[in-house]
C-alpha cells in the first residue's frame, strides 16, 4: 500500500460532490432492515468516551434526535483522557463489556482489534449508502478507519496539527508567519509581555498545551518532526526502519527539544499545567500572539460569544526546518535537494497527522441489535446532514475530514468565517494533507505505553527541569527499547514498516 493520499489528487477526481445538507437518514447494518417504524425502539447503547466538553457534546446534543428516528437510547459515559485507552482495554479483555462503542484515538485500534475485541465494520460500511463512505478524505479511510484491509471505525473528526497566528499583530509589525521553528520562537519573543487584546495586561507570545497526563505528548514530535523526517513518509519519524531503533537519542530532537522547552518563556506562567482546553481559550480572548494545535481553534475562535479575534486568526502548516536528521551519524545537516526533496525555500515541512481524528468503533461481544444501534448511530452522526455541521462548531472538538467540508467553503462562511479565513483554515490542513513527507501517528501494538507513558513523561519531567536534555532523550530510548524488546523487536518492526506502507522483509 502507498502511502500518499493527497487529497488534491482527490479533489480532481471525484466530481460533483455534496454541498447541501440532506435529510437525515439512518443506515441499515447487514443484520437490521430498516422501515418507516422505530427499528431500535428499547434498545440502550452505551457509548465511552472521553470527559469534554468537546468529543462527547455531539453525541450527547444528537442522541436524543437518534432516539426519535431509530427508537435507541444513547448514553454516553465520559472518563479523562489519561483514563480511556487502559478502561476501553480493560472493560473487553475482562469481559465486563459495561460499554457497547467506543469513541476514541484510531491509532489505538491495533490494541483492541488483535485480540479480537473490536466488531468489523466492513460489510456494515459497504451496505450502507447513506454514510457516503467515498466523501470521507482517503487519508482517514484508509489510515484512521482501516486495519489491515478491513474497516473497524467510523471517523467522525479530522486531526492535524497546525499552526495559529494572530494575522493584524504580525501585519502590523511587518512580519510574516512563521516557515520555521527559528521564525516561531523570533515572533513569540517580539509579542511576549506586550498587551495584546486591549485590556491593560501582558500577554504572552506562545500558548501550547504542556500539561502531563493529558493530550500534550503529540506536540513534540509536531516541532522534532521537520528535523527528523525529510525524505517522505515511508521514511518513519519514530524509529528506523531497518532497525527499529528509536529515533530520539540525536542532534534532531536535542534541537526539538531546545524549541519547546524555549516555548515555555514565552507562554503564561502555569503552561505546563495547561490542557488544550485552557490554551484554546487564552488564544481566542486574544491573549496569545501563536499557538499550536489541531484544528479546533480556528472553529472556536469564530465564536461571536467567546471570541474577540474573529477575523484576526491566520493558519499556516506546521513550521519546519533548513537542517534535517543524517541517520548515519545522529547529526543535523543542511537540507540541499537530495536529503530535503520535498523543501519548500529550502525549508523542509514534516506535517503530522497527530492523533488522526476521534472515531467510533464497536464492541464485538455486544449483543447483536445492540451492534447495529451503535452502528447506524456512528453513520448518523458521520453523514454530511450531521458532520458537515458539527466540524463548523468549536464546541464539539470534531474537525473537518470529509472531502465535501474542503470543498464546500459555504458551510464555513455560513457559520461565521470570512471567505479568508475559511481559505486559510481549511488550507492549511490541505498543505498538511497534501504533503508528501506528512507524518503518521504511531499505530503499532502498545503505541500508547511508548508514547502516552515514556514519552509523555521524560518531556514533562524535562520541561519541569526534573531532568536534563540528555538525561530525556536517553529515558525515551531506553524506555521504548525496553518495550520492543519485551514485545519482539521483528514482530514491531514489521508493524511499524506495515503501517509506512514499506513491504515486509
Amino acid at each position: 500500500m502507498r502511502i500518499r493520499w493527497l487529497v488534491a489528487l482527490v479533489l480532481l477526481t471525484v466530481g460533483a460532490i455534496l454541498t447541501a445538507p440532506v435529510a437525515p437518514v439512518v443506515a441499515s447494518g447487514p443484520e437490521t432492515t430498516v422501515s418507516q417504524e422505530k427499528p431500535f425502539e428499547g434498545i440502550e447503547v452505551n457509548i465511552l468516551t472521553f470527559t469534554g466538553p468537546q468529543i462527547a457534546e455531539p453525541l450527547q446534543r444528537r442522541g436524543p434526535d437518534f432516539t426519535a428516528l431509530t427508537g435507541a437510547k444513547i448514553n454516553v459515559i465520559v472518563v479523562p483522557f489519561s483514563d480511556l485507552y487502559q478502561k476501553i482495554l480493560t472493560d473487553m479483555a475482562t469481559g465486563t463489556n459495561s460499554f457497547d462503542a467506543f469513541v476514541f484515538a484510531p491509532q489505538w485500534m491495533v490494541d483492541y482489534i488483535i485480540p479480537g475485541y473490536l466488531e468489523d465494520l466492513t460489510e456494515r460500511v459497504q451496505n450502507d449508502k447513506d454514510i457516503q463512505w467515498e466523501d470521507i478524505a482517503p487519508f482517514f479511510r484508509e489510515f484512521s478507519a482501516t486495519y489491515a484491509g478491513r474497516i473497524y471505525t467510523i471517523p467522525l473528526d479530522g486531526d492535524f496539527h497546525m499552526v495559529y497566528y494572530r494575522k493584524d499583530l504580525l501585519e502590523k509589525e511587518g512580519m510574516k508567519p512563521p516557515a520555521t521553528w527559528d521564525d516561531y520562537l523570533a515572533i513569540a519573543k517580539a509579542f511576549h509581555g506586550k498587551d495584546l487584546n486591549g485590556d491593560g495586561d501582558p500577554d504572552y507570545g506562545s500558548c501550547i498545551s504542556k500539561k502531563r497526563g493529558a493530550q500534550a505528548y503529540w506536540f513534540i514530535f509536531s516541532i522534532a518532526g521537520g528535523f527528523i523526517q525529510s525524505l517522505g513518509t515511508s521514511q518513519g519519524a519514530f524509529f528506523d526502519t531497518e532497525t527499529m531503533k528509536p529515533l530520539v537519542n540525536n542532534e534532531a530532537f536535542a534541537a526539538a527539544l531546545d524549541i519547546y522547552n524555549e516555548t515555555t518563556k514565552y507562554g503564561p506562567p502555569d503552561e505546563l499545567n495547561l490542557d488544550v482546553g485552557d490554551t484554546r481559550s487564552l488564544f481566542t480572548s486574544g491573549r496569545c500572539a501563536l499557538s499550536m494545535d489541531w484544528g479546533d481553534i480556528g472553529t472556536l475562535a469564530i465564536d461571536p460569544q467567546t471570541s474577540v479575534v474573529q477575523d484576526k486568526v491566520g493558519s499556516v502548516i506546521l513550521p519546519g526546518s533548513t537542517k534535517v536528521l543524517d541517520r548515519k551519524t545522529g547529526k543535523l545537516v543542511p537540507c540541499d535537494e537530495k536529503i530535503c526533496p520535498h523543501a519548500i525555500n529550502g525549508v523542509n515541512h514534516a506535517p503530522y497527522a497527530a492523533f488522526g481524528g476521534w472515531s467510533g468503533g464497536i464492541n464485538a461481544a455486544a449483543k447483536p441489535q445492540v451492534k447495529d444501534a451503535a452502528y447506524a448511530f456512528f453513520s448518523y452522526m458521520s453523514q454530511p446532514a450531521q458532520s458537515n455541521v458539527d466540524v463548523t462548531i468549536g464546541k464539539t472538538g470534531y474537525n473537518p475530514y470529509r472531502i465535501s467540508q474542503f470543498l464546500n467553503r459555504e458551510l464555513w462562511v455560513k457559520a461565521g468565517m470570512s471567505p479568508k479565513a475559511a481559505s486559510d483554515y481549511l488550507g492549511a490542513i490541505e498543505d498538511s494533507l497534501n504533503s508528501p513527507n506528512m507524518i503518521l501517528d504511531l499505530r503499532i501494538p502498545q503505541n500508547q505505553r511508548y508514547q502516552q507513558v515514556v514519552l509523555d513523561k521524560a518531556v514533562s519531567q524535562f520541561l519541569s527541569g526534573e531532568i536534563t536534555k540528555e538525561q530525556c532523550m536517553k529515558q525515551i530510548y531506553d524506555g521504548w527499547e525496553e518495550i520492543t524488546e519485551e514485545l519482539g523487536r521483528e514482530q514491531q518492526l514489521e508493524a511499524y514498516r506495515g503501517t509506512l506502507g514499506i513491504p515486509t522483509k
